[in-house]
């Protein structure tokens, strides 16, 4: 059983967002942020042609049936994924529901088109930043006045995705030395 301290992991099914989920997705949304989203825009974004919705179906209560426990909407770009939106109920969190749907998104990423993943974060964000980095982000400039609904700055946080050349660079001295 899961305690406060930590959680045992909660394994979720990671799919396409359907319409019916919006109420879920935006009960998660009001709980998680100062300046949600709304319905209308989650709508807008969705119905752009590179913009996409997924959600993270789970049980995080013995019983209870499978229901939304996470979201993410991200932009596919030429040469790398902007995530828009990305949020883990209450209930879920730290019980390994946002790092799922992180390794979900670094899986999109090749060494031969989309490279790195991007993503803003509030500067007063401090958990998710640290989730981010954790996740092998890197805070790579600071966005002044961002946000349209506060003067607050973003970071810039992204992942680079490592090609079968970097890791092979990286690994060289362990060759060395076990060779």
């Amino acid at each position: 059983m899961a305690t406060t301290e930590s959680r045992t992991r909660l394994d979720v099914h990671i799919r396409w967002m359907i319409r019916r989920d919006m109420p879920q997705v935006l009960e998660i949304e009001q709980s998680a942020f100062e300046f949600p989203w709304s319905e209308e825009d989650f709508i807008a974004c969705l119905r752009q042609r590179n913009c996409i919705g997924m959600v993270a179906e789970g049980c995080p209560t013995p019983g209870q049936g499978e229901r939304v426990v996470g979201f993410m909407i991200y932009e596919l770009h030429k040469t790398r994924l902007h995530l828009l939106n990305f949020a883990v109920s209450k209930a879920a969190r730290r019980s390994g529901v946002g790092t799922q749907m992180v390794e979900k998104l670094i899986g999109k990423l090749s060494s031969q088109r989309r490279t790195r993943l991007s993503l803003e974060v509030r500067e007063t964000n401090l958990p998710a930043q640290i989730f981010f980095r954790a996740a092998g982000f890197k805070a790579t400039s600071v966005l002044r006045d961002f946000y349209d609904d506060s003067p607050e700055d973003a970071y810039l946080m992204q992942y680079y995705h490592r090609s079968a050349e970097d890791a092979f660079a990286a690994d060289a001295p362990l060759r060395r030395l076990a060779g």
